[in-house]
């Protein structure tokens, strides 16, 4: 099993909108994600350092696994 990456807000942004998420709205310190043809939405902190268990999370309502999620951070 990968192990997960230390990552800002920003960077977790930018790896899932490598898998097509795409960011709609910031709401204070919260950035919205949405896909076409997925139900969910991911609300990802703005922080420099995103904790581990909010990652695994958002990793898990996105669909993908912990391997493919570090495919997409390139970590």
């Amino acid at each position: 099993m990968a192990s997960l990456p230390t990552l800002s807000g920003r960077d977790v942004v930018k790896a899932f909108a490598r898998d097509g998420w795409e960011m709609v709205r910031q709401r204070g310190s919260h950035m919205i994600l949405v896909k076409d043809g997925r139900m969910a939405t991911l609300s990802v902190p703005d922080h420099r350092e995103v904790a581990k268990g909010t990652l695994r999370s958002l990793i898990r309502s996105s669909g993908l696994t912990l391997e493919e999620f570090a495919v997409l951070t390139g970590k």
